[in-house]
């Protein structure tokens, strides 16, 4: 006969779900107490946003019905003592493809409470609300400096399927003067930046597809219908008011490395960078030095790419890491097989 468990919340007095009207506050405190130490301007502004959020009474109406539907985190779960918040876990709902996924995030337990089994009880009940929900897939991510939480969610039958690295660069105000990279890195002889033309696309995708893999498309779509050229995307762009540009990097007449920028409804911008397996160091530095001398009136520019690749080449062009993040899935065959090992 099957064991009946019962859920976390039921045996656990400590663990119970997050309340949107009155937790934002304290789930705020909490995350900003448990990364500071790592938290960059994108995480100030998330908290910030937070508190405001808990500020704000039509914001928690529309919050209390859009649990299921919003990819934000309007749910999730926290643990108490002493009518203190000392643990939380969000969860943030995805539909792609017709798939239902969940993204377990903000794994927040404060330093004094660590050590104690409440992350593990945390993640557990968020895993247990994803399967009563149906969900297709269950993800989470996890900075690659923190190896406690990285071996606890493997115990949990997490695996890593994506390793990625957020870089960040200002834009070059100087366009007619070299800063702050040598003078090599600017100009390689045999290379040539021009506009994209529409033959360059085949070879643009192809290697987008390679350097932004289909696993993680639930998350950050990559907006082909945005970066494509011919009149159809044109009217598309037009209509939904994206902003595009794009530059090559020719060698013998040939596309060697594309960079295409999106504006970004935020102050940030998002380029997308594509050029084959074999892509040289200088050419993408090259390249990229000219596309933020082109960007000099952003702010800065983001650039999402596979971990510990051609970083000698980006940071060259000026740019720095943000953080590497672990992208992991649960896995439910692992999850069987731990269950019946019990």
């Amino acid at each position: 006969m099957a064991a009946f468990t019962l859920p976390l919340t039921v045996t656990t007095p400590q663990l119970r779900p997050l309340n949107i009207v009155r937790d934002l506050p304290g789930v705020a405190d909490l995350v900003e107490k448990c990364f500071a130490d790592t938290m960059d301007a994108d995480g100030r502004n998330y908290i910030q946003q937070m508190r405001r959020a808990g500020q704000d009474n039509a914001f928690l109406r529309w919050a209390s019905r859009a649990v299921e539907t919003a990819s934000m985190p309007l749910s999730g779960y926290i643990w108490e003592e002493n009518g203190e918040i000392i643990g939380n876990v969000s969860l943030i709902p995805y539909r792609h493809a017709h798939r239902k996924y969940y993204l377990i995030a903000n794994v927040a337990v404060r330093p004094d409470y660590r050590k104690k089994g409440i992350g593990r009880a945390l993640t557990s009940t968020a895993m247990q609300h994803a399967r009563q929900k149906h969900a297709d897939e269950t993800w989470l991510h996890v900075r690659d400096d923190n190896p406690g939480a990285i071996e606890l969610y493997r115990s949990l039958g997490f695996v890593e399927l994506a390793r990625r690295t957020a870089w960040q660069a200002p834009p070059d105000r100087n366009p007619g003067r070299v800063s702050q990279v040598p003078a090599q890195s600017i100009t390689t002889p045999g290379v040539v930046v021009t506009r994209r033309a529409a033959r360059d696309w085949p070879d643009q995708e192809a290697w987008l597809h390679r350097l932004y893999p289909d696993v993680l498309n639930w998350y950050q779509p990559m907006p082909l219908n945005v970066l494509r050229p011919g009149l159809g995307p044109t009217l598309y762009r037009f209509m939904s008011e994206y902003e595009v540009r794009h530059w090559v990097a020719r060698t013998n007449n040939l596309a060697a490395a594309v960079v295409s920028w999106q504006a970004m409804a935020e102050r940030n911008n998002r380029i997308w960078v594509a050029l084959p397996p074999d892509g040289r160091e200088d050419i993408l530095t090259t390249l990229l030095l000219h596309s933020r001398r082109q960007l000099f009136w952003r702010e800065n520019v983001n650039l999402d790419f596979p971990a510990g690749q051609y970083n000698a080449s980006l940071e060259a062009a000026g740019f720095h890491i943000q953080r590497t993040l672990l992208w992991m899935k649960s896995d439910e065959t692992l999850l069987d097989e731990k269950r019946k090992s019990i």
